[in-house]
């Protein structure tokens, strides 16, 4: 089930499930990013009517995984660096916020349950092997159960109904693979410790450090992609 509102527990109408199968193609890549959105074609493929289709596509535009412009129609959104810095920032604030009230709003057993979820985590062979910190989204991501845990449903729905699917989908566009991957975990382990600690304050400049720091190495890529362009180009 691909969740863009955690409160959505099941598919109830065509609209909604049509929304979860769009969403994840978009994010996944099976719907490329930048492509022009065809109603009729897509009303076709998934044998539903065009006011069907338009309440899933005004789903999508709130989740940010669609834009519209006037005479011009409807697109995926482009996966741009300066897109994924900006979405970067603004995750560094509204997560931050996020985990202060997890250390303080989450529940003994929702504790255990995400220290059980790093220890799962801690197996994976990417991981060991320090090249990639992949999660599967929802119930099984650090991030969004932090999220969740806040108990704060305005953050729950900034975050998790109108940012999340877009992250998934910048993290499947700029591949997973990352020198950071056993430091994130490490870092992972500390902000859950926090958490654990009842501790708010540290909760929230350790993930808001985390998240500047994979800022920062993405910024880094670029600099050095940028450079290696240049030196090609002598």
């Amino acid at each position: 089930m691909y969740l863009a509102n955690p409160t959505q527990q099941t598919a109830v109408t065509t609209a909604d499930k049509v929304f979860e199968q769009m969403q994840h193609a978009i994010v996944e890549g099976e719907i490329t990013s930048g492509s022009k959105i065809s109603e009729p074609e897509l009303a076709k493929r998934y044998q539903i009517s065009r006011s069907t289709l338009r309440e899933a596509l005004n789903r999508l535009e709130k989740c940010h995984l669609i834009e519209r412009k006037a005479n011009v129609g409807s697109r995926v959104v482009d996966c741009t660096i300066e897109g994924l810095l900006e979405l970067y920032i603004t995750r560094e604030a509204l997560e931050g916020m996020a985990c202060r009230q997890a250390a303080l709003n989450m529940s003994d057993e929702e504790i255990v349950d995400m220290q059980a979820m790093l220890k799962a985590h801690s197996q994976t062979q990417e991981l060991k092997d320090g090249v990639a910190y992949y999660q599967e989204e929802g119930d099984l991501d650090f991030h969004y159960k932090v999220i969740l845990g806040s108990h704060n449903k305005q953050l729950i729905d900034l975050i998790c109904g109108q940012l999340y699917h877009l992250v998934r989908m910048y993290r499947c566009q700029f591949g997973m693979n990352s020198p950071r991957a056993s430091r994130a975990f490490n870092e992972h382990s500390q902000i859950i410790q926090a958490i654990c600690d009842r501790d708010g304050e540290l909760a929230e400049i350790l993930m808001r450090r985390h998240i500047a720091a994979s800022r920062k190495n993405i910024e880094n890529k670029i600099a050095e992609q940028n450079l290696t362009e240049l030196i090609n180009r002598k």
